[in-house]
């Protein structure tokens, strides 16, 4: 793309109601466009960066069974009033229409997915299954702060799954916590699986995945040794004290920020609907749901809050909106390289504006693509400076082995 006609520009100053990171930059860099608090606009490079999220995430939940479908956003309250979550859940946006009817903006799909499921499973030979979604969710947060990671509106992928067995659907759970690091590892995250409780959801254990960063909303303890963790507010173990599990460990304190959750909702959401499969011996069971939920948009927030500097956003490779960011200085043509690259099938950001060249560097800092290649009268011909966002020094290099170096 020739940043000349890109539809986003970037701002010099942070916007005056956003405290964190994330929020100041993505908005000065022209990812996104803030409508209110909790909902915001995504410009093209931020849905870039968010359709590379969930293409990680779409592979990764394909790859242990899972199959996507798209389930609807506005809820009839029956089926919310047939779980208690009509009641019982404080952030349910309720809506009215003009025929007095009311309804649920889905804040989660369990209502939906659970009927919807077992209409197509009849005995235990259709299961286990396990169905997602990447879509939209609402809830009416009463603090919606700190950018993409607390808002009334945030994109969200949701896994159901359906078993014979609790011990299917532990088999099934150690499968997806599997994906689940594989999804943060891709994105440059490193997550840690805690223990917390069901909440509204379920009266089981629940695990959330979090991110260690000073912008999050949890504090957890993690054992310096094993991957044992737990968050603090539900824990019964104490900062400084042995790990309770491989008892060699000291556990600390760290503030963390949620970017996944599982939920073992046993048989309530099948039990609730009615809902049942025919076994071996012919009986009528309900089976044994599991819910597994990775915040898109949220991910996004947290991946800024985790990788940026005092100049802007330091983009990893896997999520970046672009791998290149090819700035054209001095009056120099760059139009040759950008065509290699397209061809070589890096995509890129040309910038073929006329600015002046401390501009333009401070804007790709600030947008924080994962290289730069610079083509100047400076440089000389067939010459190029080559650097990482991450690099403090150019590299200054022939164009083919520049193209060969990106390409790699």
């Amino acid at each position: 793309m020739r940043q000349s006609q890109l539809f986003s520009k970037t701002e010099r100053n942070a916007p005056k109601d956003e405290a964190t990171i994330n929020a100041q930059l993505l908005a000065r860099a022209g990812f996104v466009s803030k409508l209110m608090a909790g909902a915001y606009s995504y410009l093209p490079l931020g849905l870039r960066v968010l359709n590379n999220i969930e293409n990680i995430v779409r592979e990764e939940m394909n790859a242990v069974g899972g199959q996507e479908i798209l389930m609807p956003i506005i809820h009839p309250k029956s089926i919310w009033a047939t779980t208690g979550g009509w009641d019982k859940i404080d952030v349910l946006f309720k809506i009215k229409s003009r025929t007095e009817k009311e309804y649920a903006l889905g804040q989660s799909e369990e209502e939906v997915v659970t009927p919807l499921v077992m209409k197509y499973v009849n005995t235990y030979k259709d299961l286990p299954r396990a169905v997602y979604q990447i879509n939209w969710k609402f809830r009416d947060e009463l603090r919606s702060k700190s950018g993409l990671l607390r808002g009334v509106e945030f994109l969200m992928k949701d896994m159901y799954s359906f078993h014979e067995t609790q011990a299917d659907f532990e088999r099934f759970y150690a499968e997806v916590k599997k994906a689940y690091f594989r999804v943060y590892e891709r994105m440059g995250l490193v997550a840690k699986a805690t223990e917390a409780s069901g909440g509204a959801f379920t009266q089981k254990v629940s695990y959330e995945f979090m991110v260690l960063t000073d912008a999050g909303e949890d504090d957890i303890l993690y054992c310096d040794v094993c991957d044992f963790c737990v968050n603090a507010e539900i824990a019964k173990e104490k900062e400084g004290g042995q790990c309770t599990r491989c008892g060699k460990g000291t556990l600390a304190k760290a503030r963390a920020s949620e970017v996944g959750n599982v939920f073992d909702l046993g048989q309530k959401f099948a039990k609730d609907f009615d809902v049942t499969y025919t076994d071996k011996e012919g009986k009528k069971q309900h089976p044994i749901m599991g819910c597994f939920g990775i915040g898109i948009s949220r991910a996004m927030g947290v991946v800024v809050e985790k990788f940026h500097d005092e100049k802007g956003i330091i983009w990893p490779e896997a999520v970046a909106p672009f791998r290149v960011h090819l700035l054209a200085l001095g009056g120099a043509d760059g139009a040759h390289i950008y065509d290699s690259l397209q061809k070589a099938g890096v995509q890129v950001l040309y910038d073929d504006r006329e600015m002046s060249a401390g501009e333009k560097f401070a804007e790709a800092d600030l947008i924080g693509i994962p290289w730069r290649i610079v083509v100047s009268p400076k440089v000389g011909d067939g010459k190029v400076e080559v650097k990482r966002r991450t690099e403090k020094e150019p590299r200054i290099m022939d164009v083919k082995e520049a193209l060969e170096l990106i390409k790699k």
